[in-house]
């Protein structure tokens, strides 16, 4: 809060109030801060440049093979379509699942699902098994929980 000396006139020596607010330090401040940010924000955008291909058809769209879907449910019970599965034996049931051999089947994709309620221990412990036997194209899906 501020104190108004009054000027030359009857009430000399009389301290006021003063109930205006001093802005100045205020817009100082501001100013400050409106320059750090100027100086700041080119500095923080990256730009990295990809040279991506130019999106192709696929030549024979016959020859595409149906996906595999590994199903993890809550009660640790493992599916590959509508197989059921264990942990010493999916990697042997993918390869045949794509119908491939062994260092053949391992470059196709595979796909993960989960149930909601599923473990992370569970899941993970597919996920390293799919790891440990070549299999490195593997997606993710999810659903939405309402």
């Amino acid at each position: 809060m501020g104190a108004k000396l009054s000027g030359p006139g009857s009430k000399a020596h009389v301290i006021e109030q003063n109930s205006e607010i001093n802005v100045t330090p205020f817009v100082d401040i501001m100013l400050v801060l409106l320059i750090i940010f100027m100086v700041a924000a080119p500095l923080a955008t990256v730009s990295i440049r990809l040279d991506l291909p130019p999106a192709q058809p696929p030549e024979n769209p016959q020859d595409q093979k149906e996906p595999v879907y590994i199903t993890i449910q809550e009660s640790g019970s493992i599916f590959i379509a509508q197989q059921e599965t264990s942990i010493p034996t999916l990697a042997a049931d993918v390869c045949a699942a794509l119908g491939g051999g062994q260092p053949a089947c391992q470059q196709e994709r595979v796909f993960v699902r989960a149930e909601a309620e599923v473990k992370y221990n569970q899941f993970m412990e597919v996920m390293n098994d799919l790891q440990e036997n070549g299999f490195f194209k593997v997606g993710l899906l999810n659903e939405d929980i309402e």
